[in-house]
């Protein structure tokens, strides 16, 4: 089913321009995500002589009020079109995409399947299906080739996911380059000289469907099915979502509205390592979906190598230096004048959230929030996870800006600025009070 916004039906004036190909046409497939949502709103920022029609793809429906956010705050509603479809079911997508077929010029593929462990042949098997069924759908006989495809995986690419805290033993001096996707080991600690990427790919026993989704997009392109195509490898993502099942900002928020509800202290329950040390990227959703629309809107000659790019902040991120400016966003005072003091090893969030749902039902109905469980913003395993690192996962931003990607100083000035941006943000959108 497309749901349409104050909008002539399939078939009107802006589908016809879309048809003879004088304008560009993109599909987000992960639409309500993260990155997706910010997708959706820059695309249709970009005013109408640039994208023509915007189609969002989820596997659930949103609420009315994120169309009304996407579409309204740009006053372009009648350019973007919402299709709920299950990417995994072959016959359900090859249905409702196959209408797109001629219309669409990029894909940018921002989603994944959570099912399974990511580093399971499962996980990468789903993957592969879901962007495999999206591409068959999106190839029929008499359709041109998409001019580029955008797929969005993550700096886990560059390790194995079955080392110590999710990643090899990094130490800063070794900050990653992404010019080349064939120089870095995605298995184990990367060189700088690295290996054939290929043989990475395959390695036994290693599975990451980042590699699977790279791959077929490479398949593809040396079919001659794609123009050009571009992955971009985010690192810790920051934006505003009820549908991310890695939710930092969604897990933060709801942590700091219990404590503020219930008196408790707002503590960063992890390591000290992980409070003081800069151990992993920051990627403000808006500057991945900056890059990511940069690069499809650049001339490309069609070949079927593709680029790589790291879509993180340039700025260090350490908790130590953003928790006090969160707390007091959400009118919590530490008693001491120690910053140390919100640090704590005691427990983990999983264990001191447990069971609070009912309290959660009460901050919601006091606020006229919308209805929401907690696991709907939080994942207090991820927040655990993420605050219990054992290394370093850090990669550099240099290329695209190289290239001339330079994303809104506004997006970056300051990892703090960022973090309160999207408090502000889940305020808005009536998440938190």
């Amino acid at each position: 089913m497309i749901r349409y916004i104050n909008c002539r039906l399939m078939g009107g004036p802006v589908d016809s321009i879309a048809k003879q190909g004088r304008e560009k046409v993109a599909l987000v497939a992960g639409a309500t995500g993260l990155v997706g949502k910010e997708l959706v709103k820059s695309l249709l920022h970009s005013g109408s002589d640039n994208w023509t029609l915007v189609y969002g793809i989820a596997r659930q429906q949103p609420p009315y009020d994120d169309y009304v956010d996407n579409a309204n705050q740009v006053g372009s509603t009648c350019r973007y079109r919402f299709l709920q479809c299950d990417l995994l079911d072959k016959e359900s997508t090859a249905k409702k995409l196959g209408d797109l077929a001629r219309r669409v010029t990029h894909l940018f593929w921002v989603t994944w399947a959570s099912e399974f462990p990511l580093d399971t042949p499962d996980c990468c098997s789903q993957n592969r299906a879901m962007l495999t069924n999206t591409l068959n759908a999106l190839r029929i006989p008499g359709s041109p080739a998409l001019p580029h495809i955008c797929i969005q995986t993550g700096t886990k690419h560059y390790v194995s996911l079955k080392a110590p805290g999710l990643a090899g033993p990094y130490i800063e001096e070794e900050i990653l380059e992404s010019d080349d996707m064939s120089k870095f080991e995605p298995i184990v600690l990367p060189t700088k000289e690295g290996h054939d990427h290929d043989h990475e790919m395959d390695a036994p026993h290693m599975y990451n469907f980042y590699y699977d989704i790279e791959r077929l997009v490479m398949e593809r392109a040396s079919q001659g099915f794609v123009n050009s195509w571009s992955v971009h490898r985010p690192g810790l993502l920051f934006g505003a979502s009820s549908r991310s099942y890695f939710n930092v900002m969604g897990s933060l928020c709801v942590y700091a509205s219990l404590c503020q509800h219930l008196g408790m202290p707002f503590h960063f329950y992890g390591t000290k390592f992980c409070w003081e040390e800069h151990y992993i990227n920051m990627s403000d959703a808006r500057m991945v979906a900056g890059q990511q629309i940069w690069w499809a809107s650049s001339s490309h000659e069609p070949h079927s190598k593709g680029e790589a790019f790291n879509a993180v902040d340039a700025a260090p991120f350490i908790w130590k230096q953003v928790w006090p400016a969160l707390a007091s966003k959400f009118g919590i005072e530490c008693k001491s004048k120690e910053t140390n003091n919100w640090m704590s090893e005691e427990t983990c969030y999983a264990e001191i959230m447990h069971g609070k749902q009912q309290a959660w039902d009460e901050i919601v109905s006091a606020n006229g929030l919308r209805k929401t469980k907690i696991e709907d913003l939080a994942n207090w395993g991820f927040l655990d996870s993420l605050f219990r690192f054992s290394g370093k996962l850090l990669a550099a931003p240099g290329k695209a800006e190289r290239l001339g990607f330079m994303p809104p100083c506004t997006y970056t000035d300051t990892n703090t600025e960022s973090v309160l941006y999207w408090v502000d943000r889940y305020r808005e959108m009536r998440f938190i009070p």
